[in-house]
């Protein structure tokens, strides 16, 4: 089994991306837990590696917790996340859950809150089960 690090690392220039989709179950305890403050709700994966070949193999699944809450107060709403005890993406940025987004808001925008914001840690981390999967 390799490691998400090691699919990360060796995956090829693309357009896909790997991580783990959020199933339904958990999705729907954290919707009750964290109601969106945008329009759009995002609340349905983790990004491992973006822009990779579509030959890259998804990562295998995986527990997970649900470590803070980031909100820039302009649209973009993010739960940040521990994989396997580690908030660091390979490339460096901060495991996450896109929540909601304002109109004209992106998800990937959730990357640079969380680096130029950082994040609010929840008094008790949320376990959380993550299903390893490509997107197109």
């Amino acid at each position: 089994m390799a490691s998400f690090h090691d699919i990360a690392d060796k995956a090829g220039p693309g357009r896909s991306v790997v991580g783990w989709k959020l199933p339904e179950d958990d999705r729907r305890r954290l919707l009750d837990r964290f109601s969106p403050r945008y329009a759009r709700t995002v609340a349905d994966h983790v990004t491992l590696a973006a822009r990779v070949a579509s030959d890259t193999r998804p990562p295998d699944d995986v527990d997970a917790v649900v470590v803070g809450h980031a909100d820039d107060g302009q649209g973009v709403e993010a739960l940040a996340v521990a994989v396997e005890g580690s908030r660091a993406r390979p490339d460096g940025s901060t495991f996450h859950i896109t929540w909601s987004l304002a109109k004209g808001r992106m998800a990937k925008e959730s990357n640079d809150v969380l680096a130029s914001r950082g994040w609010t840690s929840l008094e008790e981390p949320i376990p959380i089960h993550l299903v390893g999967a490509r997107f197109p």
